[in-house]
């Protein structure tokens, strides 16, 4: 089981067979979750641009540039 030593700025290195099995690169950002037993999990937080495909339902008809700049102009007021 690997294990990693906490600094005294309270930081640690992940082992790098955790990081080789999150595909976890310099740059990516990690996410810590409680679960209701008390234990952490560690999750990558950094997704890769590819895996958000398919997601978002494809409109049912296109979309005009037209009717994409008067949805902004109307929704440009609200924040």
């Amino acid at each position: 089981m690997p294990t990693s030593t906490v600094t005294s700025k309270g930081q640690t290195t992940i082992p790098k067979e955790i990081r080789e099995h999150l595909h976890l690169k310099p740059g990516d950002r990690v996410e810590f979750v409680t679960d209701e037993d008390g234990r952490v999990v560690v999750l990558p937080a950094t997704l890769d641009a590819a895996e958000l495909a398919g997601i978002l339902k494809a409109p049912s008809k296109p979309v005009t540039i037209e009717a994409m700049n008067q949805a902004i102009r109307k929704r440009g007021g609200r924040r």
